[in-house]
């Protein structure tokens, strides 16, 4: 915890960090203060087909309306908080999952590393996006399938980081003198390995984000993320793109809501990446 928040209050030496400290946090605020901000809720039929800034007797459809008539600045308003939930509770999982078998798999090393291995590649051997298709069609379109998906996609990666941070660190002095001691193996993967081999993966952790929210969009571009009417922003361009060239405004918002959160997790991960070598 004390690395963490040394870490975030070093970002400020990070102009790059900065920045995407500060897309990220745009989002999240949007996400939080989601019910004060939409002008409109975002399931309300207003005006089909309006184009940006046009003017109903609700009010003002700043980015327009789709073809149904609801206000995309709603919808993506309110699509902010859909990521923002849903994308760390995948990264999480995988996260938890990758961990626990990347300590295992390099600690004990042998025939547990093998097979974990030989597991993991299986995995990473299939396209991601081929792969999340066939869970989500197995388990249909849901939150909690979307999470199962990505945590199985992803959770091999994190593997292969967590197993490679372990190989390098438990040949060290301090790991002996744990194992001296008769530290349990509880004690010697958590509190001595884990904690020093948390830079990269907090890095990791930022693009893992990014990924995720590429994914959760791409599902729902291809109608496998989160079930309609739900204000998603890969399920609104999805709805919105046979009439892209007519309406481009009702495609174009909902690409740009995604291209700067990732922008935004890229860019601190960049910066947190810059001043983890400093501390």
């Amino acid at each position: 915890m004390k690395y963490l928040l040394k870490l975030i209050f070093s970002i400020r030496e990070s102009r790059v960090g900065m920045i995407g400290l500060a897309i990220c946090l745009f989002w999240v605020l949007v996400a939080i203060f989601a019910d004060v901000l939409a002008p409109f809720d975002p399931l309300a039929i207003v005006a089909p087909m309006a184009s940006p800034g046009f003017s109903s007797e609700q009010g003002i459809l700043w980015l327009g309306g789709d073809f149904l008539g609801r206000d995309i600045m709603s919808r993506i308003i309110h699509g902010a908080r859909t990521v923002l939930l849903w994308a760390p509770v995948a990264t999480a999982c995988a996260y938890a999952i990758g961990i626990m078998l990347g300590l295992t798999a390099g600690y004990y090393g042998g025939f547990v590393d093998e097979v974990l291995s030989f597991f993991a590649n299986m995995v990473l051997a299939f396209p991601v996006l081929v792969l999340l298709i066939l869970i989500i069609s197995i388990l249909g379109a849901s939150p909690l399938s979307i999470v199962v998906a990505v945590t199985f996609a992803s959770s091999p990666a994190v593997f292969r980081l967590v197993r490679g941070e372990v190989l390098s660190i438990r040949s060290r002095d301090f790991i002996a003198a744990a194992k001296t001691r008769g530290e349990n193996i509880f004690y010697i993967l958590f509190i001595e390995i884990l904690p020093n081999a948390k830079a990269p993966l907090i890095v990791d952790a930022c693009l893992r984000m990014g990924y995720t929210t590429i994914f959760i969009g791409i599902l729902g571009f291809l109608g496998l993320g989160f079930p309609p009417p739900t204000p998603d922003w890969g399920g609104m361009i999805n709805e919105n793109r046979a009439i892209a060239l007519v309406a481009p405004h009702m495609t174009i918002f909902p690409c740009l809501a995604v291209s700067s959160l990732v922008l935004g997790l890229n860019l601190l991960a960049d910066g947190i990446s810059e001043v983890s070598k400093k501390i």
